[in-house]
């Protein structure tokens, strides 16, 4: 039985940590203290249990011990991961699917309240595939994108075409080791048959089609669903929000989104602001309604439509206990199944809305996009009669939250960065390039509750800042940095490292940029792209000084991100064990698959992927990466000393001179 932990250790969440004291006070269980009475099972942790067939499972727990059919443990676990990067790239890929079946509708004039609200974003993504767009209506450019995105999806033969945006020299490498991906849908089922029982039986070669399964899903479904939501949605921009559960509203009609998929939220948020059902709200008692966002949902509307992010996805419970909360309206993916009967100490409603998603208990409203409007306007009613059920007696919110700055797209960030005139990532490249931002780092997944809420996330932000290394984040990573206030301005500046602060000063961004969602990593492949062709490091992904972490990772989905980050020449950590890393005592039998993920993937594609439970061990192992990116660029060793401790100091050091040396310093002439 694992130790039970006190309030502290859960969270570094204040205001997680009230609704924790709460949950005390009232005797009602969460995440947390079902992580600390759920001991995990160590066979199947480390990836030595299959249950594959019905001759088993079979655990294997001795040195040289096989399976009944024979299978040895590093097969055992090439299965098991290949089938949870499957299970992951399945479900960003399906929201993808759903996107392209929106982005056709919207155009036909099928789906009620939708709209081309991007057409440049639209017109340059229909440019990648050689769509014609002069002369045409945007509906007729995005009736042929659709029909190419959805074609994608069940394609049997031959490339998907959004992997030609990939750097060519990272094509060529798909192409020799033969993983380019056919259609995701392909992909999944033969991840799925190749670990069948009987099977395939090698497990570089069972790995080598993990890698094609997940390339499907980055550079195909997840790249797609990206792409219509700025299409359908608007391409995200600078905004300003707030994240945290003070966004909760007493005297409001409280509705909290939760899940992944932006057609529904939008549609909610755009009823929220229908007039009809803001009186609707007031003529209950409140003065309006407000709508906040927990997990991705919650970063799809922060970063387009400023809706306030609730939290991260360990917050799903947490804003139901502050018993003001009327609906929690969820869609696909991270919903805990125990929303259901937490909501029953409350006056909650739980209203699941997918039809691929139910919950026994919770109240269905399917939605249909051909009637977007008027279901979500269902929606918000059943929230709004709701309130007058509230117990105000059981009513705590907790009065913390933070401002902060979402909305940096790969667009957004080309623009900011060189302006309508000049816009590339050079001035980016440059900085690198220079020293004064060392690399780049990308903090992404989950949280975990067998860590410490965001602290893993915070430690390894706050300290690669420190090293003058630039940060960006998506998904409940980002929302972690949202409530810790370092997505505001120049905020947190005093703890940023020298030369990153002046980028940040001259540019008038914050040290940790916001990109999105959980399937918006696809932005970060795209970003990382452009840095290479905009030159000055490298011809390939692999030379950027870059890294991905993912410090409190928990779902499958997580996994398929990481292998087609590896695929595309990306170094990957995890924090936490490994999934594959077997027992300490069974180093002879044990470490082929874990060994073949970091060395092996390396030699192949440049990236690897990593399992580093000590964070300082996490840090270390990425500024030693990005150090020795740095060195086979040929770039200088990185100073920490070599630059002002603002942007303002050359300036302050050229005031205290004498008028003839500071003359002579800025003009190269000496004074009369």
């Amino acid at each position: 039985m694992p130790k039970k932990r006190g309030i502290k250790e859960y969270s570094t969440d204040p205001a997680a940590q009230q609704m924790l004291i709460r949950a005390e006070e009232l005797g009602i269980g969460t995440a947390f203290t079902r992580a600390d009475s759920m001991a995990p099972c160590n066979i199947g942790a480390t990836g030595m249990c299959c249950k594959q067939c019905g001759m088993g499972p079979c655990r294997l727990t001795k040195s040289g011990e096989t399976g009944v059919c024979g299978a040895t443990l590093d097969t055992i676990q090439a299965r098991n991961l290949t089938r949870a990067i499957a299970a992951g790239g399945a479900a960003h890929s399906d929201h993808g699917r759903d996107m392209a079946f929106l982005l056709k509708a919207t155009a036909m004039g099928e789906a009620q309240g939708y709209s081309i609200r991007d057409v440049a974003k639209l017109r340059m993504v229909a440019g990648y595939y050689n769509i014609k767009v002069d002369g045409r209506k945007p509906e007729e450019v995005a009736n042929d994108l659709a029909d190419l995105y959805i074609a994608q999806f069940g394609q049997q033969r031959g490339e998907i075409v959004p992997a030609i945006r990939a750097p060519k020299k990272r094509q060529q490498i798909w192409r020799e080791q033969n993983v380019w991906p056919r259609g995701v849908d392909r992909e999944v089922v033969e991840a799925l048959h190749r670990t069948h029982i009987g099977d395939d039986q090698d497990p570089a070669h069972i790995l080598n089609h993990a890698i094609r399964t997940a390339l499907a899903d980055g550079w195909g479904g997840s790249m797609i669903a990206t792409d219509i939501s700025d299409i359908l949605f608007g391409t995200p921009a600078p905004i300003l929000g707030q994240a945290n559960l003070g966004v909760i509203k007493e005297d409001m009609v409280n509705v909290v989104v939760h899940g992944h998929e932006p057609s529904m939220s939008e549609m909610l948020v755009a009823a929220s602001q229908d007039p009809e059902i803001i009186e609707y709200a007031k003529a209950a008692g409140a003065n309006g309604i407000q709508l906040s966002g927990i997990c991705c949902t919650a970063n799809e509307i922060l970063m387009r439509q400023g809706i306030p992010a609730a939290g991260n996805f360990l917050h799903q419970e947490l804003a139901i206990l502050t018993g003001a909360v009327e609906a929690m309206v969820v869609d696909v993916q991270c919903i805990m199944q125990a929303l259901v009967g937490l909501a029953q100490n409350f006056h909650t409603k739980i209203i699941t809305t997918s039809p691929k998603v139910k919950i026994k208990g919770a109240t269905h409203i399917e939605f249909d996009e051909h009637k977007a409007l008027i279901i979500a306007k269902q929606i918000l009613k059943v929230a709004i009669d709701n309130f007058k059920n509230r117990d105000n007696d059981k009513t705590r919110i907790p009065q913390i939250k933070e401002d902060l700055i979402p909305g940096f797209s790969h667009e957004y960030i080309n623009y900011m960065l060189g302006g309508s005139y000049r816009a590339s990532f050079r001035p980016l490249n440059d900085a690198i390039m220079t020293g004064r931002i060392r690399g780049v780092a990308a903090i992404v997944g989950c949280n975990n509750p067998r860590s410490s809420q965001d602290y893993l996330h915070n430690l390894v932000v706050r300290e690669l800042l420190k090293q003058d290394v630039l940060v960006v984040q998506t998904g409940c990573g980002a929302i972690s940095s949202a409530k810790l206030g370092l997505m505001l301005g120049e905020a947190g500046l005093s703890e940023v490292g020298s030369g990153l602060r002046e980028i940040c000063e001259t540019v008038g961004i914050p040290p940790v940029l916001h990109m999105g969602s959980c399937v918006d990593n696809t932005r970060i492949l795209t970003v990382l792209t452009q840095m290479v062709e905009d030159g000055g490091l490298g011809d390939d992904i692999d030379q950027v000084p870059a890294v991905g972490l993912a410090p409190e990772w928990m779902s499958e989905k997580a996994l398929a991100i990481a292998a087609y980050c590896v695929a595309s020449g990306a170094y990957v950590i995890f924090g936490g064990a490994s999934p594959v890393s077997g027992m300490p005592d069974r180093v002879n039998d044990s470490d082929e698959v874990l060994h073949y993920i970091s060395e092996g993937w390396e030699k192949i594609y440049g990236g690897k992927l990593e399992f580093i439970p000590d964070p300082q061990k996490m840090i270390e192992a990425t500024l030693a990466h990005i150090d020795k990116k740095r060195a086979a660029l040929g770039l200088p060793e990185y100073d920490p000393n070599k630059f002002g401790k603002s942007g303002d100091a050359k300036m302050n050091e050229l005031e205290a001179l004498p008028l003839a040396q500071r003359r002579e310093a800025i003009y190269g002439v000496a004074a009369d």
